[in-house]
């Protein structure tokens, strides 16, 4: 009888029978493996979770301690049933990991979310020579070419000298873009106390504790409205629906996200100052990304599946679309 492949999509999520582990599953599961953090890739409930050091902490601060009956840290390659995983780096957030798994005389890698820009937030994407890439595809259309992030900081900081009397409220989600967007407003030059959202503090203070310096970051609910004059304020894009975004001086409404791109998405959310800074791979970085490892197939998860596989098949390679649950979004 023929073995099964290395890797089955299921409804749950990939699937390993020859280690019987998912990857990434969108419900719980005996035993899972998590590429990183975010509630597409990470939920609670499963039995057991192998991820980063990272990512298991960050899971705990989301979910509570008890998101899991059992955790594993990753480190070195670890031999699950007949198989070999091992994980690299994502570049996507902090304790992103790619997981490559190995058995069968092939190597599939997993990749997550990944991004190649480099961030001060987490470390740099890791090529890992692979048979199979599973890839996302979040921004996998042409006309996505993301502008370098310190453009679009000092976009933001030329409008907030422009605009002494208004503060800037940036909507960025909490894991991961928050912090990096702070990030890179310190490495432009900015040393004033930065404003944030209480939904950000625990994970702002879990990127300082892991050696990531963010500045001066104060609460956005200390001082009166006239005190956030000329400041820069963080939160999650969904307090600028509520009355929380009224207390400070006419604000300008900025989002950080790729998909600020797209300025009809901008003028549907009401922004002002769409800052495209992503956590994801562009078209030209996705297309680099294959091109480098140059896998004998391409599985393609997570966004849009139709242009890419064109891709592939003008630069006659093997792709197929997973059709696997997950947001055509960055998600928080």
């Amino acid at each position: 009888m023929a073995r099964p492949p290395l890797l089955i999509p299921r409804p749950e999520g990939l699937y390993c029978p020859a280690g019987d582990f998912f990857i990434d599953p969108t419900r719980p599961v005996p035993r899972a493996l998590v590429t990183h953090g975010h509630s597409d890739h990470a939920r609670a409930g499963h039995g057991a979770v192998l991820a980063t050091a990272e990512t298991l902490d960050i899971m705990a601060i989301r979910y509570g301690d008890d998101f899991t009956q059992s955790r594993q840290v990753a480190g070195d390659p670890i031999r699950i049933g007949e198989v070999t995983v091992s994980f690299q780096p994502a570049g996507h957030v902090l304790g992103s990991a790619q997981i490559a798994v190995e058995g069968q005389g092939q190597r599939i890698v997993v990749s997550g979310d990944y991004a190649r820009v480099p961030t001060p937030t987490c470390a740099p994407f890791q090529p890992v020579p692979c048979d199979i890439f599973v890839t996302e595809a979040t921004f996998a259309l042409p006309v996505f070419r993301h502008p370098p992030p310190e453009a679009e900081i000092a976009r933001l900081l030329s409008s907030v000298q422009a605009n002494p009397d208004r503060a800037h409220l940036i909507g960025a989600y909490a894991l991961g873009k928050a912090q990096r967007v702070i990030a890179a407003i310190r490495q432009a030059g900015w040393d004033a106390p930065i404003f944030i959202h209480g939904a950000l503090q625990r994970l702002c203070d879990y990127h300082v504790a892991r050696g990531i310096d963010l500045g001066d970051l104060r609460p956005a609910t200390a001082g009166r409205k006239a005190d956030f004059a000329g400041a820069i304020v963080i939160a999650p894009p969904s307090a600028f629906a509520a009355t929380w975004a009224q207390r400070f001086p006419d604000p300008v409404i900025a989002f950080a996200s790729g998909w600020m791109q797209v300025r009809a998405r901008a003028r549907q959310r009401g922004v002002e100052l769409p800052l495209v800074i992503s956590d994801h791979v562009d078209w030209p970085s996705l297309t680099a990304t294959i091109d480098e490892l140059n896998p004998a197939e391409v599985w393609i998860t997570h966004g849009r599946e139709d242009a890419l596989m064109r891709w592939c098949d003008l630069t006659q390679r093997t792709a197929k679309p997973l059709h696997l649950v997950g947001y055509e979004d960055e998600a928080e």
